[in-house]
């Protein structure tokens, strides 16, 4: 069994590809492009959503059937083709070039697999199973939704600020690390669960930075 390395990748403007333009392929441009991604998919017909996202300019469609070489200068590659043999080439020229691929359905995965994921806007939580379940990976998933509803995005925006805020007006490591952990005492979560948060602004957040970094 492959024992896999947890990783976040950073693929913003980065060039990723996508083999194949059924729902499955879809599915992965749109990941891509929520990670702003720049997406060139390969594929003769698409889904209606692809090709409006082609004509909307936010990917670049390529009407044809992969071919070697295709793969020239991405960072990573989807091969989602309905084809055994097409994915099974392209993980050939992504292994052979050094490009990250995963191939959806056959025997070859590819160097990654893709967890099922809950996103709360800075919060992402990656839910795998190894591929022994995907089901059971999106069922978690939906489990851990009622857990981490949309209250946490509005509160890790707060936390971001008030970090970079820390960061900014404190230069010694230690102060800065009482300070994080003071600031992640406050009830702010519990706060904009009851719709009583006032937002911060960005004098409040460095007159609170001033008033607990005296008394640190």
């Amino acid at each position: 069994m492959a024992v896999y390395l947890p990783v976040m990748l950073d693929c913003e403007g980065r060039c990723c590809t996508v083999v194949g333009g059924g729902t499955v392929a879809e599915r992965k441009v749109n990941s891509l492009l929520t990670a702003s991604a720049d997406v060139t998919v390969i594929s003769p017909e698409v889904t209606q959503g692809l090709r409006l996202l082609a004509m909307e300019g936010r990917i670049r469609w390529i009407s044809r059937e992969y071919a070697a070489g295709d793969l020239a200068g991405a960072f990573l590659v989807y091969a989602a083709t309905s084809s055994p043999a097409v994915n099974g080439a392209v993980i050939d020229e992504a292994e052979q070039t050094g490009v990250l691929a995963n191939a959806a359905g056959g025997s070859r995965t590819g160097s990654f697999i893709s967890p099922s994921v809950l996103r709360r806007g800075r919060l992402l939580i990656a839910v795998s199973t190894s591929g022994a379940g995907p089901a059971l990976a999106a069922d978690i998933c939906d489990r851990l939704e009622e857990e981490y509803g949309p209250e946490y995005e509005e509160y890790l925006e707060w936390m971001y600020r008030m970090r970079s805020g820390i960061k900014r007006q404190v230069t010694r490591p230690e102060t800065r690390q009482r300070l994080l952990m003071k600031a992640a005492e406050l009830e702010v979560l519990d706060e904009i669960r009851k719709g009583t948060f006032e937002p911060w602004d960005t004098e409040q957040i460095k007159q609170w930075i001033a008033n607990n970094q005296e008394e640190s």
